[in-house]
């Protein structure tokens, strides 16, 4: 059975639990991005890097660039990149306002955290062909860039 609303799962990361104030969770998260961005391995910064780059934070210097200087970037260019994915102009916008929104705007980044491994999903190349799809077949849908996700939850 598709469920329509949050699954709740018991492989919940704690630092990250359910209840924390959406300011809260995005620094946490941020911090960890800013990890994986300083990290050895190619294969963890450059996944961020390429977001800081569509995110405009460095509009000057290509992802090819910015790798070498990763060492430099600090946690106010990952939240002002976290800012602008959440359609927030900056970091200072988003923080006063982010708590009073929906916690479905988060799912996002609670998918990338693997909140959701325990259940089955169902890609979709739009939101749009994912609600069609839903209408037919229930499922909880999280919007993942231009994609969107029906994630299986009972």
């Amino acid at each position: 059975m598709w469920s329509t609303r949050f699954p709740s799962s018991p492989n919940i990361d704690s630092s990250f639990a359910p209840g924390l104030a959406h300011g809260d969770f995005l620094r946490r998260y941020a911090r960890r991005l800013l990890r994986q961005v300083r990290s050895s391995q190619s294969s963890a910064a450059l996944p961020v890097l390429r977001r800081m780059v569509a995110m405009r934070i460095t509009p000057e210097i290509s992802v090819a660039e910015l790798f070498p200087l990763r060492a430099s970037l600090q946690l106010k260019h990952v939240l002002h990149m976290l800012a602008r994915e959440l359609d927030y102009p900056a970091w200072e916008v988003c923080a006063r306002e982010i708590d009073a929104r929906d916690s479905a705007l988060l799912d996002r980044y609670r998918l990338e955290l693997g909140m959701f491994r325990d259940f089955q999903t169902n890609w979709f190349a739009d939101m749009a062909s994912a609600r069609n799809w839903q209408r037919g077949h229930g499922g909880y849908l999280v919007a993942y860039g231009k994609q969107a996700v029906a994630i299986l939850a009972d």
